[in-house]
């Protein structure tokens, strides 16, 4: 069960097909990089989505004069949910609208 040397698990109960405490697969540690090579992808699009509507929609409660909404949509994080709501929802914005600088009706 014990190695005889450093790095040689044939002696014991490791025989074919079994892995050891220093075996790769589940047991070590690279599994944690492919999880991130495969989730870093996803990330970075949640990332890009949501700042892009957290932007439009500060953007939009800062012109409208609404310092609560302001403060809400800077602190509370839902991945672009609130900011949708807020803009679609409560500002009633056109998608021809949220790129525009025209004045906001109050």
């Amino acid at each position: 069960m014990y190695m005889r040397n450093w790095g040689d698990w044939s002696g014991g109960d490791y025989g074919y097909g079994q892995w050891g405490m220093m075996s790769a697969g589940w047991g070590g540690h690279e599994w944690g990089l492919w999880v991130l090579a495969i989730a870093a992808p996803f990330i970075i699009l949640a990332v890009v989505w949501s700042i892009l509507w957290k932007g439009l929609a500060l953007w939009h409660a800062g012109r409208r004069g609404e310092p609560w909404w302001f403060v809400a949509l800077l602190t509370i994080n839902t991945l672009g949910i609130l900011e949708i709501i807020y803009l679609f929802v409560v500002a009633k914005l056109k998608v021809g609208e949220l790129f525009s600088k025209h004045e906001h009706r109050g």
